[in-house]
């Protein structure tokens, strides 16, 4: 009998299960019974996030190898549940280092929703913006950033207000870069951003690449909308940045 999709797909892939040893008498031995390796708790006792993961189903350790499962599926690649909490714990502490600690972790309480919703989308922004032949420079990147930080009143203070959106400091340059390709599509696309009709106009192109791109998430993140190009239980905008600066600043 072939595994479930599912396990191969969210936790481990199929193995042949393991023969137990033989007996003392020859005519007695034998091996075990067919079927995945599928276990809801490991024996394997390392750390809290382990041991989280071993008591969820669908991302558990496969025999003595521990591998993670993955959050979602984008384009045939996966998106671990390990690169996500590495990047929801860079998150959480740069706000643990900051005097407003307390604050930013309260009003990030979703954060691996939020966290996965933006690494799906960025790879459909990015594909879109492949097909439609839009880059982002880097120069592009640092005028853009050095205008929001002079309207927000200095660079700690545009940091602070990304880690309020769950934007880690080292990843600021690249929701910079993001926001200028979806005003690089938008512009492609004839739409205003600015206007309904012209977010509907991009929200309809980014659908087709989101659906192309066969979008899968693990149940226990919820599901992906094409239609809407979001993680439905994340319920947050495609792109929160700081104010983008005018035009003719960058």
């Amino acid at each position: 009998m072939s595994p479930p999709a599912s396990s191969h797909r969210w936790g481990c892939p199929h193995r042949p299960p393991p023969r137990r040893a033989r007996r003392a008498a020859p005519h007695c031995s034998r091996s075990s019974p067919g079927g995945p390796v599928f276990r809801r708790r490991t024996a394997l006792s390392v750390s809290a996030t382990v041991a989280l993961l071993a008591a969820t189903p669908l991302l558990t350790a496969c025999g003595s190898d521990a591998r993670p499962g993955a959050a979602a599926i984008v384009d045939g690649k996966r998106i671990t549940v390990s690169q996500l909490q590495a990047k929801v714990r860079d998150v959480r502490t740069a706000q643990g280092e900051s005097p407003q600690g307390d604050r930013l972790i309260m009003s990030t309480g979703r954060l691996s929703l939020a966290t996965l919703n933006g690494m799906i989308f960025e790879q459909v922004l990015a594909r879109g913006a492949k097909d439609a032949g839009v880059t982002v420079g880097r120069r592009d990147v640092e005028q853009w950033r050095a205008a929001a930080e002079e309207q927000t009143g200095g660079p700690a203070r545009l940091k602070v207000m990304w880690l309020q959106q769950g934007v880690a400091p080292d990843r600021i340059d690249a929701t910079v870069r993001n926001q200028l390709l979806l005003d690089g599509l938008a512009k492609h696309l004839g739409a205003d951003r600015r206007q309904p009709q012209g977010q509907q106009q991009l929200a309809a192109s980014l659908a087709k690449t989101s659906r192309a791109m066969g979008i899968e998430v693990n149940p226990r993140y919820g599901t992906w909308d094409d239609k809407q190009v979001i993680l439905a239980e994340a319920k947050d905008p495609w792109i929160t940045t700081a104010p983008a600066p005018k035009p003719q600043q960058l």
